[in-house]
């Protein structure tokens, strides 16, 4: 057994502990409390950490790792411009999802999953387009989920994807990594399709993630079949034959109506939702995936933060891709988020949502996201530029911090031992 003090403990589940210690036996975390406390109850040697703080690993609830390398495909397929609009940014990245082979998204995958370890995320939420990179997930030290995605209008295709999603929650994953599926948007999927590819979750136990009122051209397109998504996207697709008829509801309240959203259903963006919208969520039990920089990058708007948390809805942070975004660092996300929604959190509800909040949302709380006994001994040693009380600790660990020591089930992430960093 093997016991990691600092000066402070930040468990994000109860207060700092001055001091604090963590035990850990056979990659599971043992005890949590002081040094003394710890060692009261725990035989093992000491390694000490003076001047930092140990807290969770931190969780990225929502990216899609396939696009890591998105920035320099840009440049190297000759698509490299500037997308005015959220469909523009879409065919874009069709465009270049289409010129990849296999080798590509495979030094991107592995690109995604180096970064985000490096910059202390040890469990993911991610969305693999493709199945047969899966393996690359399974083989690395992250644990989460991997939901795999579902788009598509032309019936004849969605059957087979469909069956394809089947055969593969038929075997549960290796390694770290639980199963999930992410019907991808209300305006990518046919109601079939989706309530196909929400009934297979129910049936098989498995959560799903959907990307939910995003842009305004989504909630325009939902309500009346019109706008850009109407008069480029479907043709861009091939789904200029498959346009529904105008559903004249929101996205949430369209996908209430088919009967997909219920706790088991994590949503994404959230940047277009109304009050009623919100409610809707609420009554059903949904978590919410903030994405601001995301948003701010492809101008979709702001979530309605306040809103949201006047309705006490559960709320994470993720980075979504670097189709989207500068960095996959939680940290960068977290410090967005506090000068983006000024007086709207606090530090400690921001470390909330991208530690156990988020974990919350991938239903894998009872692994992570929070150092308390029997959770996996992922853990992170930051030092921060200053050490003050431990009311004010949270927001210094935000405001500047260096992530000096990343633990894995207890053992310290280098390259030998994971082939990762």
């Amino acid at each position: 057994m093997q016991i990691y003090a600092a000066t402070y403990l930040l468990p994000v589940n109860a207060p700092p502990v001055a001091g604090g210690a963590l035990a850990v036996h056979r990659g599971r975390i043992a005890a949590v409390g002081t040094l003394a406390d710890v060692r009261r109850v725990c035989d093992g040697t000491v390694r000490e950490f003076p001047g930092s703080v140990i807290m969770p690993g931190l969780v990225n609830p929502h990216t899609h790792l396939e696009l890591t390398h998105f920035p320099a495909w840009k440049i190297r397929k000759g698509i490299d411009y500037s997308p005015r609009t959220y469909v523009d940014w879409v065919i874009q990245v069709i465009k270049i999802r289409r010129a990849l082979t296999t080798d590509e998204l495979i030094h991107s995958v592995r690109e995604g999953i180096r970064k985000s370890l490096e910059c202390g995320t040890t469990m993911i939420g991610d969305i693999l387009t493709d199945g047969s990179l899966a393996p690359l997930y399974h083989e690395s030290p992250l644990s989460g989920r991997l939901f795999r995605e579902a788009l598509g209008r032309d019936p004849a295709r969605c059957g087979a994807l469909l069956k394809e999603l089947g055969r593969d929650l038929e075997t549960p994953p290796a390694g770290r990594l639980k199963s999930g599926l992410s019907p991808h948007a209300p305006h990518t999927l046919s109601a079939r399709f989706m309530n196909d590819v929400v009934g297979l979750a129910r049936e098989r136990g498995v959560p799903t993630m959907i990307h939910l009122a995003e842009s305004p051209e989504e909630e325009q397109f939902l309500y009346d079949t019109s706008g850009r998504i109407a008069d480029l996207l479907y043709p861009f697709a091939g789904w200029e034959n498959y346009l529904p008829a105008p559903g004249h509801a929101s996205s949430a309240a369209y996908l209430d109506g088919l009967g997909v959203l219920d706790s088991s259903t994590t949503v994404v963006h959230a940047v277009q939702v109304t009050p009623a919208d919100v409610d809707i969520l609420k009554r059903r039990g949904v978590s919410v995936v903030l994405c601001p920089r995301s948003n701010d990058r492809l101008v979709v708007g702001k979530a309605p933060v306040a809103l949201l948390k006047k309705a006490g809805l559960p709320l994470a942070l993720g980075t979504d891709s670097l189709a989207s975004n500068d960095s996959l660092s939680m940290w960068d996300e977290m410090r967005f988020l506090l000068r983006e929604f000024p007086g709207h959190f606090s530090p400690e509800e921001v470390l909330e949502m991208a530690t156990l909040g988020a974990a919350r949302a991938l239903h894998c709380e009872a692994e992570g996201g929070s150092l308390e006994t029997g959770k996996r001994a992922d853990f992170l040693v930051v030092k921060p530029s200053r050490l003050p009380g431990p009311e004010n600790l949270t927001g210094a660990v935000l405001e500047e911090s260096v992530v000096e020591n990343i633990y894995l089930e207890g053992e310290p992430l280098v390259e030998e031992h994971t082939g990762w960093s």
